[in-house]
Parts: structure tokens; sequence; C-alpha cells
């Protein structure tokens, strides 16, 4: 991290898991244990937890993320939900493109285009996921497939409008399997992110631009991760179902 140059961010996803009143309980158990953080907290729930988790989150450094956004204002998209219904929630942030979307629900890059834009233009903060495959990892394409996927996430995305992005590097191979990409590969995708946003953009811009790493990041291995000078944080997936693990990396990012 280089907190001299940008916040460092730790944001949860909880993913498909916790019933409101479960919800409720969790972020009961989590407010002591980031209290006093010096990084940004987030975590994005499902949506039906969403009103809950702007209501027991008032007041504290915890802001409420969305899993995901549809690209349209409204309309005949049964299921969806807009930017502005989650605005009008009181949420801050939104994960879009992360890798289970893209693998299940038929994302593609343009699509997570069309949300980021979307969401944007609405004064959401966007939390952008990309990432590489074992197979396309394997075939040593990492850094053309990530470039690709950042490149054309941003497509009329002004230098402005970056500052309410982060990107999170989330290797599709060490999500939910209990592999970790080592610092130095976590390190050195999160360094080529940020050269092709200098490239797109400009070095100030590039400099500010936070970078998460996602990837099975837990208690245990966070401080090593987060000790790299291109990763500013984490998008946390099991470990932020569990407040003193959860806790135990904000610290981390904290130092």
């Amino acid at each position: 991290m280089n907190k001299a140059k940008r916040q460092a961010v730790i944001a949860g996803n909880w993913k498909m898991n916790k019933t409101a009143a479960e919800a409720a309980e969790l972020i009961n158990e989590l407010i002591p244990e980031v209290s006093g953080a010096d990084c940004g907290v987030v975590i994005c729930t499902p949506f039906t937890d969403l009103p809950v988790a702007v209501s027991k989150t008032a007041g504290t450094n915890i802001k409420v993320g969305a899993q995901n956004v549809h690209f349209e204002k409204s309309g005949a998209f049964t299921g969806e939900i807009s930017a502005d219904m989650l605005t009008e929630l009181g949420v801050e942030y939104v994960v879009i493109g992360h890798s289970e979307r893209r693998q299940y629900f038929g994302e593609t890059d343009v699509t997570v285009n069309k949300r980021v834009t979307a969401a944007l233009a609405a004064g959401l903060k966007v939390i952008l996921c990309v990432g590489e495959s074992k197979t396309e990892r394997e075939q040593g394409i990492t850094a053309e497939l990530v470039a690709l996927q950042t490149k054309i996430a941003l497509i009329g995305v002004s230098e402005a409008d970056l500052a309410n992005v982060i990107i999170a590097y989330e290797p599709v191979w060490a999500i939910g399997t209990g592999l970790t990409a080592t610092a130095e590969q976590a390190e050195d995708v999160c360094k080529g992110i940020r050269e092709v946003i200098a490239s797109l953009y400009s070095n100030s811009a590039a400099e500010a631009l936070t970078i998460q790493y996602g990837g099975s990041m837990n208690a245990k291995n966070a401080d090593e991760l987060l000790a790299m000078p291109n990763i500013d944080g984490g998008l946390i997936g099991g470990a932020s179902l569990k407040a003193p693990d959860f806790g135990a990396i904000v610290k981390a990012a904290s130092k």
C-alpha cells in the first residue's frame, strides 16, 4: 500500500449469504472490530439485506455496497435492480463484473462497462472486478486479458469519474478455492493494472487509484499481500462473514 497517494479499502463481499436478521447480528459484531480503522471499510450485502445494513451502519465508519446493478434506469428487466433504487436506499458502493456474475450469469466485458457507467452516473462508487481463470494464467495471457477487461470496462469513464472507481484484481482460480496468488503474483498484476490506467488517463490518475486484491485474502495472509506497493486493500469473500477475521484484515490495512 501507499497511503500517501491513495486510500486503502477493505470491502467484504457477502455473496449469497445472511438473511436480514443474520445480517443485523453480523454487523453488530463487525462494528467494534473495525471501529477507528485507518482505511475504508465496506460491506457488500445481498439486496434483501441492504436496508438493514444501511440502518445498522449509520453513524459508523462502515459503508454499504450492493453486489450488482442493472444498466437501465427502469423497464422490463424482471429480477433486476437499478442504480437509482440503490442510491435511494443509501447504498454508496456497488461491485460490478465479479467473476461469478461473468461465469454463472452471462455478464460480458460490454455489459460490465454499461453497468459501470450507469452506476457512476447515479453517484455510486464502483468496485470493478477483473481477473483471469487458471487456464488463462497457464496460457500466459493474464496481463493481456486483465488489461483488456480494464480498458473495456472503463470506456466512457472520464478521469474525474475514475476517482469513484476501485479496481479489484481477483484471479478466478483463487476465489473460494483456498488458493491464493502469491504476494508477488498479485503485485505483478496490480502493478500492470496501474500501468494500464496511466496509459488511458494519466500518471496522477493511476497513482491515485485504489487497487484491491480479491482471491482468498484472509487474516493470515493479509499482512504479506497488503505490504505490496500496488495492493491497496482487499475484496474479501469468506473471511468477511466472520467478524474477527474481517477485523484482522482491516487492522492489517490500517498499519
